[in-house]
């Protein structure tokens, strides 16, 4: 109950340099609520936020309206703004049309990425895998995030990567809960991932980046 009602304010961390642009308290914002900083049901203060990271109220009003598109909170005009609890149905929309977009990304990139994009792949799953073993989520989520996103920025699809933008941290919440339990299917599955890229088969590929969405089932990031 106590969460709802206020919002404890994380120790420790550094101020946004006033320099920064919008999206830097975009990203901050997201991150807390991605890795359970701001819990589901905790109501989020603008000016308190503001004096967390530094900033105007402004970036962090602008900042909350991306995380409603997103899913990630809930707008409640003139009254309040608060965490959102993880909807089953909304991570499963949301990770199918990630899927796609990661499938078309690998599909079109499987033959052009470089010898130098494969090996940071192949470098980032191995981090992924030490990060699973040692119980590190967070260094989890990083190093997943950094294999797919190299087919994703190789394609230099400005529509995709927006689209990946809004729906991707909706998803992410529920990698979270996932990687915490059991992580090592993914390894081989990146795995698979980056040699048939490195073979240059595109088809199966892309098949296998679409199945690698599709092992998160909504419910992993369902509360209770």
């Amino acid at each position: 109950m106590c969460a709802i009602c206020c919002m404890p304010i994380p120790s420790g961390v550094s101020a946004v340099d006033r320099t920064l642009l919008r999206d830097d308290v975009y990203r901050r914002l997201r991150d807390a609520i991605v890795d359970g900083t701001f819990l589901p049901g905790e109501q989020l203060k603008d000016g308190e936020l503001a004096e967390w990271l530094g900033v105007s109220r402004t970036p962090v009003r602008e900042a909350l309206l991306r995380l409603a598109g997103s899913g990630l909170v809930v707008a409640l005009p003139g009254r309040s703004t608060k965490v959102s609890t993880i909807d089953p149905r909304a991570v499963r929309d949301a990770r199918d049309v990630i899927a796609a977009m990661h499938e078309l990304a690998v599909r079109h990139t499987t033959g052009r990425l470089s010898e130098d994009d494969i090996d940071r792949m192949r470098e980032a799953n191995h981090r992924f895998a030490e990060a699973v073993t040692s119980g590190d989520i967070a260094a989890a989520l990083d190093a997943d995030e950094e294999i797919h996103r190299i087919p994703v920025a190789a394609l230099g699809n400005h529509a995709l990567a927006a689209v990946l933008d809004q729906f991707d941290p909706l998803v992410r919440r529920a990698e979270r809960l996932r990687f915490s339990t059991d992580g090592h299917a993914s390894v081989e599955l990146h795995a698979r991932l980056i040699d048939m890229i490195a073979a240059g088969d595109a088809r199966a590929a892309a098949s296998v980046a679409f199945d690698i969405w599709h092992t998160l089932a909504a419910e992993d990031g369902a509360d209770g």
